[in-house]
């Protein structure tokens, strides 16, 4: 869908194509594109199509060009969409800049897009085409540093999760967080350099207010790939420790699974020993036989009980009594 925006009053103002005042910059903002509105953008704004199909890209990288007619500059916006497996991922959005005209594409929506034209950025402006670039790129950097402590804050709860029960929807959680930070921190390097090149060229002719805002821009950017880092280590450490705690999980059952047949054996050996032609103990004694047996069975799944079930107790109780002997001595 392409929208078309002019500034009255220091407000965005959306507009029909037809109520467009030529006196006055434009925004033509294109938004989950379709194929009617890549051919308009190519008829109608003389766009080239291998531009198009490099903005529609997702995996396309920032970059700044400049061409005859139009500057052509791609960076990465952070997008997060519930429903999806990965809920937070980037996107490329494709800025073109003709005389009195800045147009944005990008084949889906995002909230840096819905904040431009809800007016939620302070000093946005239209008249100057280059403080109105840096603006987008300081609230791209304001949503990945938003989203990256959601992804933080996600992770810790769903560790909490798996402290108590281990299971796959969980680890699965934690798996498309990492891939999310991935994406994030692929992202943000690839605006880094953008950012550098913008700073160090003359692409785009930026005043000395607009120069020290891009510095700050870059600063901020630099930030949240030191923390979109350290957050990535963390879960990363975070999945080998949970791992290596489900191999020790498995390493005791399968030690209790062990015990268990070895235990089984020796009735089965028992049982296969009298099975065959030999006399059988307490054949002739009648319920003396069905007691002895009975208590034997008692006894024996007694032991078991104590074996399995009260290990931890015990050394729970050995804990606390050296720990009240410590004190003692203290």
């Amino acid at each position: 869908m392409i929208t078309f925006w002019q500034q009255e009053n220091g407000k965005l103002v959306q507009r029909s194509e037809s109520q467009l005042n030529p006196d006055l910059n434009k925004w033509v903002d294109a938004r989950s594109v379709t194929r009617e509105d890549i051919r308009i953008l190519e008829e109608d704004f003389n766009i080239e199509q291998e531009h198009i199909l490099d903005i529609l890209d997702q995996d396309e990288l920032s970059r700044i060009e400049r061409e005859d007619d139009y500057t052509l500059i791609i960076l990465r916006l952070p997008v997060f969409i519930p429903d999806n497996d990965i809920s937070y991922f980037t996107v490329p959005l494709g800025i073109i800049l003709y005389p009195g005209t800045i147009i944005t594409i990008c084949w889906t929506d995002c909230e840096v897009l819905r904040d431009l034209a809800e007016n939620r950025i302070r000093d946005l402006t239209l008249s100057d085409f280059p403080a109105f670039i840096v603006r987008i790129l300081s609230r791209s950097d304001t949503i990945f540093l938003r989203y990256l402590k959601e992804i933080n804050r996600r992770s810790a709860t769903i560790q909490s999760q798996l402290e108590r029960s281990i299971r796959n929807n969980e680890l699965i959680l934690l798996l498309n967080l990492e891939k999310s930070l991935v994406f994030f921190t692929t992202s943000l390097k690839s605006n880094q350099i953008l950012f550098e090149k913008i700073g160090k060229t003359r692409i785009i002719n930026l005043d000395e207010e607009d120069k020290d805002w891009l510095e700050d821009v870059a600063i901020d950017n630099r930030q949240a790939i030191e923390m979109a880092d350290t957050y990535s280590n963390i879960l990363s450490g975070m999945m080998d420790a949970f791992a290596s705690v489900i191999s020790n999980n498995l390493n005791i059952v399968m030690k209790r699974l062990t015990v268990i047949s070895l235990i089984l054996m020796i009735p089965t050996f028992i049982v296969s020993f009298f099975g065959m032609n030999v006399p059988l103990p307490f054949m002739k004694s009648g319920w003396l036989g069905v007691t002895v047996i009975s208590i034997l069975c008692i006894v024996t799944g007694f032991i078991a009980k104590l074996a399995f079930s009260d290990r931890p107790e015990r050394s729970v109780r050995r804990t606390k009594h050296s720990k009240e002997k410590r004190k003692k001595r203290g």
